[in-house]
């Protein structure tokens, strides 16, 4: 077993890093040691190297098993370009025989297959034809039927991997609870205790959620207070090439959509364009999902309510995986949480429990006064600090007002106009604004008739977004509210109720912006690496986050190396990049 001066070198070598970052040291040495383990690491903390650095030093094949065709070859690009040998068996790969051949001689670090493939018995005896040194099981969630991405093949992966005793297996995820996480442990036959929880905590994320309140105008402020590449996720196909239609005739920006219904050949043309873009804003389904590994995306909004926190963190987590500053944006309505319990009749009876319980979850994540990043780490079971210094509450304290007395007029309004009516009559009816359609059905009335103060007045639709986000109002086919979760639990005080009341506009600063972009100091010869990049990155066909990362570039633009030496010490610059880039960039640093 190497100690850990023994893998620095390699680390090094391979990698162009120092050091490792967070758990992956521990996950690394007891992969080598022959142990298997469930892995959960925050998404950006450098998952893929834990697989990727023992299947370079190990004797053998590590298979990967991955869910999607996009995400193993955007790891074979990163893997290829720093000299690890790679391949994939896919539908959408022509060099089959060649691989196999590589396999079975022995001349491959990392073979990356689908679920469905792997499952397969002619795989299984491929691989008896070779040496396998390691399976690795990325998206692990989806090995869970608790997990928010159940895939059902994943479940069938087991015996395959029983065949060969001798090879460990890691399981990689970003997105597990308790729960999830024992599961995936059994599914896979693994110890209880094989597993090590790096935590969910993504600092660079600056995480803002508001009302949606003419979401276009939102979304078209958004785009132009941010740099870089970004993703924004719509509920439909059609509000998908709506915004992004609108959007860049708004913004002058390049936006795309991506969604299932679009053909293959656009779907792969504009996710490619996305990839090799540094300013690019793609508009997506969420069949825009695992298989994009970009790092440098800088912001990802959310244009209605996602499934569920656990759904949130898989997507938000695509922003800022490089570790530079970025922000996650969300803009909900009552309207989303209406149309989600809706469709939790059509879910099984055995997960509509654990999918109601997500929902609700969701609900308080949207409508708390609290840290954002606090209410979302304690989804995942850890306690993190009150406040994170970097989401919109924790940046702009919202007022927070006890709203139980008004929820209950709120509720009783709805109930004695016999809940076939939406809010804007209801809110008539408590403020005793009478008009000929509250006169024609005797609602000027009823005890309730003008009950609400002024003061009461401007929390009602607050308040009735929060009912409904919680599920103590649903909206029938109509659009009329009803009573139903706890709302007479609400109407008999055995249950209280705050509401967030957010600042006022004026003098607010701009939301949804990263601090100063990729060149916050405005470097000219940072400009100039850029330039560089793109260049090689469109000769080698790549996209330029696989020549270097922002951060490296940065380095670079700082320390400005006078040597290949020099230029081999930068973060990020392994033995592969310094001998295929290395004299290019040095020849920009030394004309500046």
């Amino acid at each position: 077993m190497l100690d850990t001066a023994d893998l620095l070198p390699a680390l090094h070598s391979t990698f162009g890093f120092s050091a490792f970052r967070g758990v992956q040291e521990q996950v690394v040495r007891r992969v080598l040691a022959g142990e298997s383990l469930l892995a959960v690491m925050p998404t950006g903390a450098g998952k893929s190297l834990t697989f990727q650095l023992p299947a370079v030093l190990m004797s053998g094949t590590c298979v990967v098993v991955s869910p999607l065709i996009a995400l193993m070859h955007d790891q074979l690009r990163s893997a290829e370009a720093n000299g690890v040998r790679a391949a994939s068996l896919t539908s959408a790969d022509l060099d089959r025989e060649e691989t196999v051949r590589r396999f079975r001689a022995g001349e491959l670090d990392l073979l990356y297959v689908a679920p469905e493939r792997a499952s397969q018995p002619h795989f299984r005896e491929l691989l008896g034809q070779g040496k396998v040194s390691l399976f690795a099981i990325d998206e692990a969630h989806c090995v869970s039927e608790w997990g928010h991405d159940f895939r059902p093949d994943y479940r069938l992966l087991r015996p395959l991997m029983d065949a060969f005793p001798s090879a460990p297996r890691i399981a990689l995820t970003a997105t597990a609870d308790a729960r999830t996480r024992a599961d995936i442990l059994t599914q896979l036959g693994m110890a209880p205790d094989a597993m090590i929880v790096a935590g969910f905590d993504r600092p660079n994320i600056r995480y803002v959620i508001q009302h949606r309140q003419g979401g276009f105008n939102q979304l078209r402020d958004l785009l132009k207070a941010q740099c870089g590449p970004g993703i924004i996720y719509a509920p439909t196909r059609k509000k998908v090439e709506d915004l992004a239609e609108r959007l860049g005739e708004a913004t002058g920006r390049r936006v795309l959509p991506y969604h299932a219904g679009l053909s293959p050949e656009f779907r792969a043309a504009n996710q490619a364009a996305f990839v090799a873009s540094e300013d690019m804003v793609i508009v997506a389904t969420v069949a825009f999902g695992m298989g994009i590994d970009k790092p440098d995306v800088r912001f990802v909004a959310h244009a209605g309510v996602p499934k569920s926190i656990e759904s949130y963190y898989q997507e938000t987590g695509r922003a800022g995986r490089d570790g530079d500053d970025a922000t996650a944006v969300m803009f909900w309505a009552a309207a989303d949480f209406a149309l989600a319990r809706a469709r939790l009749e059509d879910v099984d009876e055995a997960r509509k429990a654990g999918e109601q319980a997500r929902l609700n979850a969701l609900a308080v994540l949207v409508e708390t006064g609290e840290c954002r990043r606090a209410v979302l780490l304690r989804h995942f079971g850890e306690d993190p600090p009150a406040a994170c210094g970097n989401c919109d509450n924790c940046l702009e304290a919202p007022g927070v007002a006890d709203a139980s007395v008004i929820a209950q007029k709120l509720l009783s309004a709805a109930f004695r106009t016999g809940q076939s009516f939406g809010i804007g009559h209801l809110e008539k009816v408590l403020t005793g604004n009478s008009d000929e359609r509250i006169l024609q059905r005797g609602h000027d009335q009823l005890s309730v008739f003008g009950i609400a103060n002024e003061e009461e007045a401007r929390l009602i639709r607050p308040v009735a977004r929060a009912l409904q986000a919680r599920g103590s109002l649903i909206a029938n086919e109509h659009g009329g509210l009803m009573l139903a979760g706890d709302a007479r639990a609400i109407l008999k005080g055995d249950i209280s109720l705050n509401v967030v009341i957010p600042p006022a506009k004026q003098g607010r600063r701009k939301r949804g912006t990263s601090d100063g972009g990729a060149n916050p100091v405005n470097d000219p010869l940072f400009e100039a690496l850029r330039a560089l990049r793109r260049d090689l990155a469109a000769q080698a066909g790549v996209p330029p986050y696989v020549v270097f990362h922002d951060a490296t570039l940065r380095e670079m633009a700082q320390r400005r190396p006078a040597s290949m030496e020099e230029m081999g010490e930068i973060s990020g610059v392994g033995d592969r990049k310094l001998q295929a880039w290395g004299e290019a960039f040095l020849a920009v640093v030394q004309g500046f």
